[in-house]
């Protein structure tokens, strides 16, 4: 008896392991809903929004309403993700680079996924409200609905779809700002029109890399035929030609300064050159070097904004 209870005393560790692994397995798997590479993205840009407007006040920075504003800017851009996936799960499974999502693997039930995504998007939307100001969680609010209720459905009918997605995916700088301000200044909807324009040539890159799974899914972000070619080229190249002059604004209008101007000269030609060539080339070569580049070059533009401030 004394043996076989020792044994049963070593046994429960190992069979507490499975249970371990698989609440691992569950916490990583509603991890993986909210879409957290691109939550990081809208962290950045809500950021930049927030300190943009904070630093022309001559009051000591609010670091603890910052906090407040990302926490609830993410949360409900989490929920987002997870109400994204619940809706595009069907499709998502005819897609390679989608196919190990959870919902698609069936890791997690499309209800538990529908109410962790309500609960998140109401959660965040209540924070903002309540711990920031009832601006910034309108602006999330109107965000999260046009995302879900006009980009995600168009994105099967029409490749105009990028215009309606740039339009949610362009607002999180405008919540950073309405945070710490109150309000929506000129300098604001300067930000939006940076995101709003770096988002064409950067899903550009994006669709063209996976433009066979997009077809596989039956996704309509590019259009059949001849004009494809052509649809990426003027989606890609103008986008990034206006924003040479918007990038350049701040400098010219006095609200920064001279290494702000330089490095985003820098910075904007290369992004330029980038999409030059997928432009002209169109391989999947010069897509990846655009999506890089696109990654490098927002968070460096807003970065040397914060730096060189006037």
């Amino acid at each position: 008896m004394a043996t076989e209870s020792a044994v049963a005393k070593i046994a429960l560790p190992t069979a507490a392991a499975p249970r371990e692994r698989s609440d691992k397995r569950l916490l990583s798997d509603y991890w993986a809903l909210t879409k957290p590479e691109v939550n990081f993205l809208i962290a950045i840009t809500v950021l930049a929004g927030f300190c943009l407007a904070s630093h022309a006040s001559p009051r000591t920075f609010p670091f603890v309403l910052l906090i407040h504003a990302l926490l609830g800017s993410v949360l409900i851009a989490s929920g987002a993700g997870a109400l994204n996936q619940v809706i595009e799960r069907r499709f998502d499974s005819r897609m390679r680079r989608t196919s190990r999502r959870p919902l698609v693997a069936g890791t997690i039930a499309p209800a538990p996924a529908l109410w962790f995504g309500i609960l998140l998007s109401l959660g965040g939307a209540a924070y903002l409200a309540l711990a920031v100001n009832l601006l910034s969680s309108v602006i999330a609010v109107l965000t999260l609905g046009s995302y879900l209720a006009v980009y995600t459905p168009l994105k099967r009918i029409t490749p105009m779809c990028t215009f309606a997605g740039a339009l949610p995916g362009a607002a999180p700088p405008l919540i950073g700002w309405a945070a710490a301000s109150g309000n929506l200044r000129s300098e604001a909807w300067l930000l939006f029109s940076l995101l709003f324009l770096w988002q064409f040539p950067h899903f550009m890159a994006i669709a063209w890399m996976y433009r066979e799974d997009y077809d596989r899914a039956g996704y309509r972000v590019l259009p059949q035929g001849g004009y494809r070619q052509r649809f990426v080229a003027l989606q890609t190249l103008v986008p990034s030609l206006l924003l040479v002059p918007i990038s350049l604004f701040p400098a010219l209008l006095g609200d920064e300064g001279k290494i702000y101007l330089l490095g985003a000269t820098v910075l904007t030609m290369a992004f330029l050159y980038c999409a030059v060539q997928l432009a002209l080339h169109r391989s999947n070569v010069m897509a990846r070097r655009l999506l890089l580049a696109s990654i490098i070059y927002l968070p460096s533009l807003f970065l040397l904004m914060l730096l060189d401030r006037t």
